[in-house]
């Protein structure tokens, strides 16, 4: 079985999660940016990974990840989101803490402790920050009836569903607050001029700014 390093699967699901944001090759210079590195050493890589048939890379026009590649891509994000998982509901750390601690779990190449993990926890179709996590097929069950806070209407009940942004700042206000998976809202009210959004949860008035609202995924109930 092709075994890669820690660096070749980090490109691998830097190369997928960019390809969900936006169609056609992934350019170089966007590869850098998420990798926070030199073009030159994402270039290196590339060739590398398309030697392993990983992906398809041409010079200027940006690379694709092959079905091999792409299955390597979802295979650890599987892993990434499961650990996710097991560490806020088992260990009980917070959603805030776990991303760090799971993009070093996210490299163990147990596939039996990968599938035993899932078992344990009930094979979960979401993160704790709700975002779908691939089955041993790889295969992602599209998430329905889910739309950005920033869309809701007035009037509108909703439960929180998930988080565009993972990041710790972010994750630390949303808890601050007593915003997380599953709380119910209600939108009171949308201002015309710059799209805020106030809303009631856990019985107390809550103002979103537009910045906010179109980080937040709800269910309207």
């Amino acid at each position: 079985m092709l075994r890669l390093t820690q660096s070749e699967e980090n490109y691998l699901k830097a190369i997928f999660t960019l390809s969900q944001e936006d169609t056609g090759a992934i350019s170089t210079n966007d590869l850098a940016e998420k990798m926070c590195t030199k073009a030159s050493s994402v270039t290196d890589m590339l060739k590398k990974l398309s030697e392993k048939q990983l992906l398809e890379y041409q010079k200027y026009q940006g690379c694709e990840l092959t079905t091999l590649g792409n299955s390597f891509a979802l295979a650890i994000i599987r892993k990434h989101r499961l650990w996710e998982t097991f560490l806020v509901s088992t260990l009980h750390f917070g959603w805030d803490e776990v991303h760090d601690i799971a993009e070093q779990l996210e490299h163990i190449q147990s596939t039996e402790l990968t599938d035993r993990l899932d078992e344990f926890l009930g094979f979960p179709k979401v993160d704790p920050h709700g975002e779908p996590i691939p089955n041993k097929d790889g295969k992602i069950e599209s998430v329905t009836n889910r739309i950005l806070l920033s869309d809701a209407s007035i009037g509108m009940k909703a439960i929180i569903m998930g988080v565009e942004d993972d990041q710790t700042e972010f994750l630390q206000y949303l808890s601050k607050i007593g915003l997380n998976l599953g709380t119910q809202i209600h939108v009171l009210d949308k201002l015309t001029f710059d799209g805020s959004i106030l809303i009631e949860m856990n019985q107390k008035e809550i103002q979103f700014s537009t910045a906010i609202t179109k980080q937040i995924s709800i269910k309207p109930l």
